[in-house]
């Protein structure tokens, strides 16, 4: 059995959210920050898709995206075409069909990240 500890946890998310960040470099958004200016908010966040792709072996990026919506309503969050964390909107806070292709690429990277990641540092 496979333990996963809060250390492991925290370097799985952070390998996890530099390569998001690089992805979203790539496609022109300078706006994430890398892990260590990263708010408090946005790596409890990694951490919590680090649990879940861990935890759900068997759920796609689909899955993974509606667990973050839901995270992120509880917190107050709602769709705005900025992202913008004081007033917490967002502009990916739509269903996972509707967003567009780099969107969705972060979220099988995520995914793949999380799980090799845990599998290869056990």
């Amino acid at each position: 059995m496979l333990l996963l500890t809060d250390e492991l946890v925290d370097t799985i998310a952070r390998l996890a959210h530099e390569a998001n960040a690089g992805l979203c470099r790539a496609f022109g958004d300078d706006s994430q920050p890398s892990w260590e200016d990263a708010p408090a908010w946005q790596q409890d966040s990694a951490r919590n898709g680090v649990i879940f792709a861990i935890d759900n072996p068997d759920a796609d990026p689909e899955a993974s995206h509606e667990c973050w919506m839901a995270e992120k309503r509880a917190e107050g969050w709602v769709y705005g075409e900025v992202k913008n964390a004081t007033i917490k909107t967002h502009p990916c806070f739509v269903p996972y069909g509707d967003l567009p292709p780099e969107q969705r690429a972060k979220d099988h990277v995520f995914q793949a990240i999380a799980r090799t990641a845990f599998a290869i540092l056990q």
